[in-house]
């Protein structure tokens, strides 16, 4: 085992993000988000690390080309001669390096804390063959990702393309208020002395917003299966496709409920649609708010207030355009196209995503493990094998 702070240095940044008005050039540099821009300096000639330190997204580990530079808020961790760079980011992302922050307001993270930290160190050649291994599945999941994407913005020019622009609404179509499309309210409020431990699942904005971006459902409340029932049977739970949008937070966002949903949600948060007119679907309305033209509603009703928040009466107010049913049918057909593409893809990216945590697990914790009992080149090599047997039996999948 090595200490992290006996195979690599830091290096820190004086670059503010306002020295880079007016400087252009070739050279790359990041901040936490990533690249910035290209400048006409670098300050590492060669590969590096570089750790957010301040700030948002603290303790991410990104491994950055040479002739490159990050500003103030990151640092750069310098890779010693008996560690290989890609080993080395691997292994610090698997660090957890944001469990050292510190500070109330801005979180911070320091090198002379997570220093301490260890890591299984087999010989250099060992190191480049997991780092080539570990490089192949992030490939495949970056291009798996990058073809989601790809088929998130063809529905998207396919909306445009059939149904125009809904800022400036090039086919004139009919236009109406929400409120004469569909039904807009809210769920019934849930006071917290009704709330529990366990039961149906209660979403807040923010369990709904993960689920909308990651197609996962968490949640951290839950009210009793009995007051559920109550409210399923007065009409107050959402049935398969109504809408929820969100309030707060990201505004707009939509989930459309599915058939085996089981779920309450909070009031005021999250806005509900349902009862539509037999003039629109519900694909339709949750694709007409990811649209820029649309969006640009909701930001106009935003102005002079110091908390974004999208209200009852505010959607209510929403103008919609109303295409003709044949044509929201096609698209809606076009859509459910795309979506049997995504859910292929989606599934090779969640096996590949649980693979790659496996095997980071055998070797950077399990091997850590093995370590305090083996020698490095021992542990290693087996944690090795039953990545490489493995990798490519996911691939041929």
């Amino acid at each position: 085992m090595a200490k992290l702070g006996d195979v690599c240095s830091k290096a820190t940044s004086n670059i503010a993000q306002k020295d880079l008005d007016g400087r252009h050039g070739e050279y790359p540099i990041y901040g936490a988000s990533g690249l910035i821009k290209a400048v006409d300096f670098y300050q590492q000639e060669s590969p590096y690390i570089a750790v957010v330190k301040d700030g948002a997204g603290v303790g991410r580990v990104m491994k950055l080309p040479a002739k490159s530079s990050v500003i103030g808020t990151m640092q750069y961790i310098i890779p010693g001669k008996n560690v290989d760079i890609g080993y080395l980011a691997y292994a610090m992302e698997n660090m957890n390096l944001a469990k050292y922050y510190t500070g109330a307001t801005i979180p911070h993270i320091y090198f002379k804390d997570y220093q301490k930290e260890e890591l299984p160190l087999p010989p250099l050649e060992e190191q480049r063959l997991i780092a080539v291994q570990l490089d192949k599945v992030s490939d495949l999941i970056a291009k798996r990702r990058v073809q989601l994407n790809k088929l998130d913005l063809l529905v998207k020019a396919r909306f445009v393309e059939i149904f125009g622009d809904p800022e400036t609404n090039t086919k004139h179509w009919p236009v109406l208020p929400m409120s004469q499309v569909c039904s807009v309210g809210s769920s019934k409020r849930i006071y917290q002395s009704e709330q529990s431990s366990e039961g149906v699942p209660f979403w807040r904005v923010s369990n709904l917003t993960d689920l909308i971006n990651t197609g996962i459902a968490t949640a951290d409340l839950y009210i009793p299966e009995e007051r559920y029932n109550e409210l399923k049977a007065q009409g107050q739970v959402p049935t398969a496709g109504d809408i929820l949008v969100t309030s707060r937070g990201t505004l707009g966002q939509c989930y459309i409920v599915k058939e085996n949903d089981v779920f309450y949600f909070q009031d005021g948060m999250i806005s509900w649609l349902s009862k539509y007119s037999k003039s629109i679907t519900p694909l339709y309305i949750s694709y007409l708010f990811a649209m820029p033209g649309f969006r640009k509603q909701i930001e106009s009703m935003q102005a002079g207030t110091t908390v974004s928040y999208l209200s009852i009466a505010m959607i209510k107010r929403l103008q919609v355009m109303i295409p003709s049913m044949e044509v929201q049918n096609g698209f809606n057909d076009f859509v459910r196209r795309a979506d049997k593409s995504k859910l292929t893809i989606q599934q090779s990216l969640d096996k590949l995503e649980i693979f790659k945590k496996g095997t980071d697990a055998a070797i950077f914790q399990i091997g850590r493990k093995r370590c305090e009992r083996y020698c490095n080149s021992c542990a290693v090599s087996r944690t090795i094998g039953y990545f490489s047997n493995n990798y490519y039996i996911i691939l041929a999948k």
